[in-house]
């Protein structure tokens, strides 16, 4: 049977796995969300939103969440989007702010929308093409992180922050590239502190 196809698929999957309507492609999504909701109901699965559903980890603090960052990417994922995390969401993911917005906010190439997950609500708002356009990973946040901290507000702090993020995490491979799509001001600076990185490396070698 079908529930029985999809329940045991779940109860195979690892805890933290998001599952949507769309997941069993092989069946009629109105149908799979029924069975996804009896699961819900059976203490199977837990509703994070509409048509959103994970596979929860019950310990005696509570349920064990995934990250906004892991439920952001499993979104895209389903509507095949790119998507980057902005503002404090950016700066909070390379570790140079501890500040937690309720309402993180990512770009995407998809639609906008505002989708609640317990007490959060995720912002996608779309992005024009030239935000997807740097191509190294910590780059890309970096990029964003900046944009956060705005150049009148980006001091000889800040620069000492991002060099040891690109410290542990150099794209030599992609940054040539990368600096040609940036903002004037943050390619300037970029280029800075790539270089300086580049050459504290040589020193090491």
């Amino acid at each position: 049977m079908v529930i029985d196809d999809i329940r045991n698929n779940i109860e195979a999957a690892p805890y933290g796995t998001l599952l949507f309507n769309s997941s069993y492609p092989e069946y009629d999504e109105e149908y799979v969300g029924k069975v996804l909701s009896d699961l819900v109901r059976q203490g199977v699965l837990c509703r994070l939103s509409r048509g959103i559903y994970l596979k929860a980890k019950h310990t005696k603090f509570g349920l064990v969440y995934p990250t906004t960052e892991e439920i952001a990417r499993a979104i895209a994922e389903r509507d095949n989007a790119e998507i980057l995390p902005t503002g404090s969401t950016a700066l909070n993911m390379l570790g140079l702010s501890d500040q937690v917005t309720m309402t993180p906010v990512f770009l995407t190439s998809g639609s906008a929308r505002k989708i609640s997950c317990g007490n959060k609500v995720i912002s996608f708002k779309h992005g024009v093409p030239r935000n997807f356009a740097v191509k190294g990973k910590m780059t890309r946040l970096l990029v964003q992180a900046m944009k956060a901290i705005g150049e009148s507000g980006f001091n000889t702090d800040w620069q000492n922050a991002i060099k040891k993020v690109a410290c542990r995490y150099p794209e030599f491979d992609t940054i040539q590239q990368d600096l040609k799509v940036m903002p004037a001001w943050i390619r300037r600076e970029l280029s800075k502190i790539f270089k300086y990185v580049q050459n504290e490396q040589l020193a090491e070698a």
